[in-house]
């Protein structure tokens, strides 16, 4: 995979979202591991060790994101894709937060679990447009 030559601003960004990235992980294994076993959609799981197992695994990989976001410059494109593709694959964890009306994180109304779900998309932006994975799938587009 080729490199893509980001901006200072960028740069900056991705290393942000890995901050950001890093607070989440060793939150889910440590002071909001309650909260986000509340995010494991219901249809996942009911049984409370594999919730358990879900929010301890989940935690391991938003720490090895952030890890990568903020220091692996050589692949900040492939961990900005994948990344991206991980905000997507725990969308429903936010859905099932709604639908089922489960109050975690503050968010105790549906209007704020709602406003909630419209900020999913923009993680996924910031991921890809911050590492340069944005350029490069459109350049590969374009190349085809």
């Amino acid at each position: 995979m080729q490199q893509v030559k980001t901006s200072t601003v960028q740069n900056i960004f991705r290393v942000l979202l890995g901050a950001a990235m890093l607070y989440a992980g060793i939150g889910h294994m440590t002071f909001r591991r309650i909260a986000f076993q509340a995010q494991v959609p219901t249809w996942l799981t009911t049984d409370p060790a594999f919730i358990d197992f879900v929010v301890l695994a989940s935690g391991v990989v938003e720490i090895a994101f952030a890890l990568l976001m903020i220091y692996g410059r050589n692949f900040k494109v492939q961990t900005g894709i994948a990344l991206g593709i991980f905000f997507i694959l725990i969308f429903p964890g936010n859905i099932n937060q709604y639908v089922n009306h489960i109050d975690s994180f503050g968010l105790n109304t549906d209007t704020k679990r709602f406003i909630r779900l419209l900020f999913q998309p923009l993680l996924v932006v910031w991921a890809l447009w911050s590492s340069g994975g944005w350029k490069y799938l459109r350049e590969r587009k374009n190349a085809q």
